[in-house]
């Protein structure tokens, strides 16, 4: 699929679900000497390394409260930011870099800090969130799925085949 753009899901936000962390849970955003924990967290999440510096803090939507962490034994566990980028309108949020440590799974992290993300994002007046992500990463779609976001089969010819590909592996 090299060359093809990303999956790009959406979702109105006017609707949410309510964010109940489990016991042992809790939401923090983030502050400096947190870098490290989002750097291992992403890295580890998209098998490739990331500098939280260079990708997120360099970024002009960076904004300390805008990068969530969901914290186990005050550990950060999971990371998703609410995001701005401009070409998705004035009126969508972003939700992005979405990740969680391997030896947490199971535990729903994942979709916890996306609705967390989701949830400051209509705090800060949007309406709609977009997400972008990879055709493999199906466990991630799912979870964007159980989350009411939408294929958005627009953004390339390739979609169609592409998302009739993904919800057939579902069903397998």
């Amino acid at each position: 699929m090299s060359g093809l753009p990303q999956i790009l899901m959406r979702r109105d936000l006017s609707c949410l679900p309510e964010l109940c962390l489990p016991p042992g849970m809790v939401l923090k955003h983030f502050s400096d000497g947190m870098e490290s924990y989002w750097n291992d967290i992403i890295t580890v999440s998209f098998e490739t390394p990331y500098d939280f510096d260079s990708f997120m803090r360099a970024d002009k939507a960076f904004a300390s409260p805008r990068v969530l962490f969901i914290c186990i034994d005050n550990i950060p566990v999971a990371t998703a930011a609410a995001w701005y980028v401009d070409r998705h309108g004035s009126d969508t949020g972003y939700v992005h870099m979405v990740g969680a440590l391997p030896e947490y799974r199971g535990r729903k992290l994942g979709y916890l800090v996306s609705l967390a993300a989701m949830h400051k994002l209509k705090c800060e007046g949007f309406s709609k969130a977009v997400l972008q992500t990879d055709d493999f990463r199906l466990p991630a779609i799912k979870t964007y799925l159980d989350l009411g976001f939408v294929a958005d089969l627009s953004v390339h010819d390739s979609m169609p085949g592409r998302w009739e590909a993904v919800l057939t592996a579902f069903r397998q």
